[in-house]
Parts: structure tokens; C-alpha cells; sequence
């Protein structure tokens, strides 16, 4: 078996179904072409010969059985269906850039890949890459990771070395933080699991954001401009003051590494209304809430300023830092670093400045560290994916789950 051609011919096929959540809808999945995917994977499953998959509500789970006679526990992959809302997912079409020479990669007359901006690329020399056409984002997050899991169980069909048994979930709409939201730790089954998820190969994650919504509605008055002096409230205009007072130290594009932000990532206003949509993260659940009380302040300085204005402040946690539950079960990143080790990795451990279903899934009982997909620029007509890097991955997670088979309970 090629196992990087058979890669490619999987994520060729799952980068072109649009399967791009979408945020302002109520459905669940939020996209119809989650489901679509979720049906064609069902379908290969079932190819594989393997029965007894379930889908409910966009959710895909499925079980290859035991081969060892030993009573281990239950391994778990997960990748996410749905690809982010900031840039295109329609008519994905791929391009495969073979043995990559170094240099720029001209992916249209607009979008050029270069080391030059992205220094990564150097260490990617020789390795077929692939990305998009330059008018959409190409989905390696997640559909590298979706490849990479049916790969492994192709190959687990086809080869019936020791293992236990070895469970598996594809999740909908992770992108817009409502991956965990209806899943079910039961159907799922595993008692310890692995996102495939993460990025650059070598790194690994056991380390999220603390992370909660943060939501400011404005409510303004409208008054004839012309007689507007002490009777008008330009809704829009405090919006724009509560987010410039905010310190420009602590947004995304001033930090990096375990440093927290704010970000304002969806403004609209006019003079009777505006809102504001954000993000709150900080790997250190107390700065966090200090970060939220820091904009409170913000807040009730705005009220006293602006006193004829209604400001409503919402913050609302999403997910916590999965470090906590998952240093409580060490084997978890022991036995992932001893796998990358034996392929002749470096192990790279790093902090998410983001979060995956594993740090919801943590909190439910299950504790779930990040691999590596072996991509980068995700989320945009930059992103690109190392064939050679999802084969890494790939050869991770055969070690793993040879790995647990010797781990008794």
C-alpha cells in the first residue's frame, strides 16, 4: 500500500466538499455539507467492512475491534468535518506541488507561498506539498486529519497486527466552537484519545487556551443631526471607543506564545445600535479573568461617558485548558512522544494558541492531547499541507496504537 498516494487520493477528494461552518446558524450540523461528508465517510467505513457505525446529528462514530487478548484500553482518533468561516470553502481545488525545490510557490498571481514570509517552508525541501488555487482555503484543518485517521483504518483492515480496540469520531462544526456540544463520550467509547489536528510535524499540544465569548451590545439614540448637540448617542462611535481603549499589548496580533488577548473579531453598528463579538483567551485561567475584569472597568468608564447610551457586557466560557486533565494521566503524552521518537521525530511539545475538541473532551472524562497534520497557514489562501508530514502522522498513530496494546488496565 502507497501510503502517501493513498493520502492524497482521500484528501483530494475531502478538500472539495464545502463543508464550511457557519456561525450565524441555528442547525446542527451548521452546514449541510458536513453531513455530506460525514455520509461519503460512513460510506467507506462500511466499504472497509466495518458495521455498526453511527451517525446522529453530524456526529460519525465507528469501532475496529480488538486483536489482542489483553484487556487495555480503548484508543481514540478525532478530526473535525467542518473548515473555518474566514475564508472560502466553496470549489476547493487542490494543487499538488511535487518535491518542492525551495523558493516561492506561485499558487495564482495574488497569492504567492515564499520562505521569505513563511520560514517554515525551508525545512519542507523535497516533500510534495500541497495547497489550494489561491481563491479559497485549501481544509487541511481538518480534512488532513480526517485522511490521515481512514488511512490508518484501511491499513488496520488490511493488516491484523496486535491492538486494542480502537475507536473513532469525526466531529462537526469544532471550528465555531460547538464541536463537543453534542457529543457522545459513550457512543464514542474511548477511554483515552488523540486529536489528529495540530500543525507542523513534529509538534505536538497538551496545552490549550482558557477561552470564553465575549459579546458588548450597544443600544444608541437617534437624533436629526442637525439638533443632535447632548441628544445623540452614536451607537457605532462607542463601539469604536470601547475597542480602541482596549490595550493594543493584549489583542491577537501583539502577543504570541502563552500571552492572552482579547480579539474583536466581528463589529456592526450604526447610530441606534451596534455590537460587538470577541474572544477572551489566556492559557492562565486567572489572567484571564482579569482580562475580563479589565474590560468591565473599560465598560463602566464607557457608561459614565457616555450616559445617555445602554451597554450590556456578556461573557460566556467556551472551553478550558485541557494541560490540567491531561497531566493527571501522564501516559498520554509518554507514549505519544515514544511513538514520534521511533519514527525519528523530535517531539516538539507547544501550547495551542487556539483550542481542538480535546479540550472539551478532557473535561468529559477523556483525556485528548494534539498531534501534528503536517501543514500550516490554516484558515486562509495561504494554508498548505505536507504529504510527507500527514505520512509522518500517519506512521504516529500506527506506533500508538501498537503502544497501548501493551498498556494493561
Amino acid at each position: 500500500m502507497d501510503i502517501k498516494q493513498a493520502l492524497w487520493n482521500r484528501f483530494e477528494k475531502y478538500v472539495q466538499i464545502n463543508t464550511q461552518a457557519n456561525s450565524a446558524s441555528t442547525s446542527l450540523p451548521s452546514s449541510e455539507g458536513q453531513v455530506l461528508l460525514a455520509q461519503i465517510l460512513q460510506k467507506e467505513v462500511q466499504e472497509l467492512g466495518i458495521p455498526n457505525s453511527i451517525l446522529d446529528q453530524g456526529y460519525l462514530y465507528f469501532e475496529i475491534p480488538s486483536t489482542t487478548k489483553n484487556n487495555v484500553p480503548a484508543l481514540g482518533f478525532l478530526a473535525h468535518l467542518d473548515t473555518s468561516e474566514d475564508a472560502s470553502g466553496e470549489k476547493v481545488k487542490p494543487k499538488r506541488h511535487n518535491h518542492y525545490a525551495g523558493g516561492d510557490i506561485v499558487i495564482s498571481k495574488e497569492v504567492i507561498l515564499s520562505p521569505v514570509h513563511f520560514p517554515e517552508l525551508i525545512d519542507y525541501q523535497g516533500q510534495d506539498l500541497v495547497t489550494a488555487n489561491g481563491d479559497t482555503l485549501l481544509g487541511a484543518d481538518n480534512k488532513a486529519g480526517i485522511a490521515i485517521i481512514m488511512t490508518l483504518v484501511e491499513l488496520l483492515q488490511k493488516n491484523n497486527w496486535e491492538h486494542g480496540p480502537i475507536k473513532i469520531a469525526f466531529t462537526p462544526d469544532e471550528e465555531i466552537g460547538r464541536g463537543m456540544d453534542h457529543f457522545d463520550v459513550k457512543k464514542f467509547g474511548a477511554e483515552v484519545a488523540y486529536t489528529i489536528d495540530g500543525d507542523l510535524v513534529g509538534f505536538i499540544e497538551n496545552e490549550t487556551f482558557n477561552a470564553d465569548e465575549v459579546v458588548i451590545e450597544i443600544e444608541g439614540k437617534s437624533v436629526h443631526p442637525g439638533s443632535a448637540k447632548n441628544k445623540m448617542v452614536n451607537a457605532g462611535r462607542v463601539a469604536a471607543d470601547i475597542i480602541s481603549s482596549w490595550p493594543e499589548t493584549m489583542m491577537p496580533e501583539s502577543t504570541e506564545g502563552h500571552e492572552g488577548f482579547i480579539g474583536f473579531m466581528n463589529i456592526n453598528g450604526g447610530i441606534e445600535k451596534a455590537s460587538i463579538r470577541g474572544i477572551v483567551r489566556d492559557h492562565d485561567l486567572l489572567k484571564l479573568k482579569t482580562m475580563e475584569e479589565l474590560m468591565n472597568s473599560i465598560i463602566e468608564e464607557k457608561k459614565k461617558k457616555y450616559p445617555l447610551a445602554k451597554i450590556n457586557l456578556i461573557f460566556k466560557e467556551q472551553y478550558r485548558n485541557m494541560k490540567e486533565v491531561i497531566d493527571q494521566h501522564p501516559e498520554t503524552m509518554k507514549k505519544l512522544i515514544q511513538a514520534m521518537e521511533s519514527i525519528g521525530i523530535t517531539p516538539k511539545i507547544k501550547p495551542v494558541r487556539g483550542g481542538t475538541d480535546g479540550s472539551r473532551l478532557s473535561f468529559m472524562g477523556v483525556p485528548t492531547p494534539n498531534i501534528f497534520v503536517g501543514g500550516s497557514n490554516f484558515h486562509g489562501r495561504y494554508e498548505w499541507v505536507s504529504l510527507d508530514g500527514m505520512q509522518k502522522s500517519f506512521e504516529t498513530l500506527v506506533v500508538l496504537t501498537k503502544e497501548w496494546a501493551k498498556m494493561p488496565k
